[in-house]
């Protein structure tokens, strides 16, 4: 990748990095909030629930704005809005508080995960895009490895309220790297106006395209499989296996760097194989390792290590899957690239949060339920693309 790429692939991977810091510093503190403001454990879990659905509707806000006014007024937007919902959250005196503090941070994140990928398909298409969007990566998977860890040191000294306090900081440098670092990459004569009909019109053309709508839900189950973990790791790490904050963080981090390297490879295997064969293979290994995990720990095999390394390598599939899946979705809609984008993450967070009610019951704290939540939202991808790609569904008819 040439170094502007690269430079900007940087930036837009910090900027892309605020939004799951958000929700993954946090993941410590769950126990202690519910401690600290007088609720139950699920009570704590509604300020993520809280975060991801309007995380997830207001991506919708966001594309059409890009593509009306430019890439970079929409994103100053969002993080004035994070910023302030940030600040309120440490404040919180009650968990309504803090759970609506949490839903207005959701509505200012949004903008840094919707328009990003628009930017990408300003300056790329095909491999070299999903090669841009695999170094975003690097930086994005960097945060489930540093957020929580980083969570657990403020922990040590201060509190859930500090880290809130963290995050405001870093709110305020993404300001400065938006306003200083990123270059506009939609010109006035691209921009398309915010029309009711023509916001119609693109939303029909999205939605009635089976292959847009496959890979949105691809990665939407497999954004579920994130969340079902997000929702329940932190409980069954603590109470099951007895980790402290900062060994759940370890623990946690070890599960991102199997998605993190394998992203990596995204690009180069999509040169050489072609995109939809890598995803086919991809979702196939991702499905299969989740459902294996599955088994080995109702076979009663869940200690620690066993449930960290099937994790680990179904989420190195995954890897491979969440960055092709994007690109090839917003590759044949260049003209609408920021209502594509916004549509699709809207779908993805939505499913997530679907997910984490729909299995949120079935929940005891243990790997024996939280390991197939997340088969089932692997095993719902693979259906999915066995649908939707033509490749895997011969695969699947054969």
């Amino acid at each position: 990748m040439r170094d502007p790429f690269f430079r900007m692939a940087l930036v837009l991977g910090l900027l892309s990095a605020v939004g799951p810091f958000a929700i993954d510093m946090y993941l410590p503190a769950l126990p202690e909030v519910a401690r600290d403001l007088e609720t139950s454990e699920a009570g704590a879990a509604l300020t993520l629930t809280a975060y991801f659905l309007v995380f997830g509707l207001a991506q919708m806000i966001y594309g059409p704005m890009a593509d009306a006014l430019g890439r970079k007024r929409p994103l100053m937007i969002g993080v004035g809005v994070f910023s302030v919902a940030t600040i309120a959250a440490t404040m919180a005196p009650t968990l309504g508080w803090l759970i609506a503090a949490r839903a207005v941070q959701g509505l200012g994140a949004a903008a840094l995960m919707a328009v990003p990928r628009a930017v990408i398909r300003d300056v790329a298409t095909g491999p070299a895009a999903a090669r841009m969007m695999a170094a975003i990566m690097i930086v994005i998977s960097i945060s489930p490895m540093l957020a929580p860890l980083t969570g657990s040191l403020v922990l040590a000294w201060g509190g859930w309220r500090e880290i809130f306090a963290v995050l405001a900081v870093a709110s305020i440098l993404s300001f400065g790297l938006i306003v200083f670092a990123l270059p506009e990459t939609l010109p006035p004569e691209r921009r398309q106006p915010v029309r009711g009909a023509v916001m119609w019109a693109g939303a029909k053309r999205l939605l009635s395209d089976r292959r847009f709508m496959g890979l949105t839900m691809i990665g939407g189950f497999g954004m579920a499989s994130f969340f079902v973990f997000l929702s329940s790791a932190s409980f069954v790490y603590t109470q099951q296996y007895g980790l402290s904050p900062t060994g759940f963080s370890l623990a946690f981090a070890a599960n991102a760097i199997g998605f993190f390297s394998a992203s990596q490879f995204a690009g180069r295997l999509a040169e050489r194989f072609g995109m939809e064969r890598v995803i086919s293979i991809a979702i196939t290994g991702f499905a299969g390792m989740a459902l294996f995990t599955t088994l080995v720990v109702w076979s009663g095999f869940d200690a620690l290590p066993v449930v960290m390394a099937g994790l680990f390598l179904s989420y190195a599939f995954l890897g491979l899957v969440m960055p092709t899946a994007m690109v090839m979705s917003l590759d044949p809609h260049p003209d609408i690239a920021g209502l594509a984008s916004s549509l699709g993450g809207t779908f993805q967070m939505l499913t997530g949060g679907l997910m984490i009610a729909i299995t949120g019951p079935f929940m005891n704290n243990t790997a024996s339920t939280m390991v197939p939540a997340i088969a089932t939202c692997a095993a719902l991808a693979w259906a999915t693309a066995a649908l939707s790609l033509p490749r895997l569904r011969l695969r699947a008819a054969a």
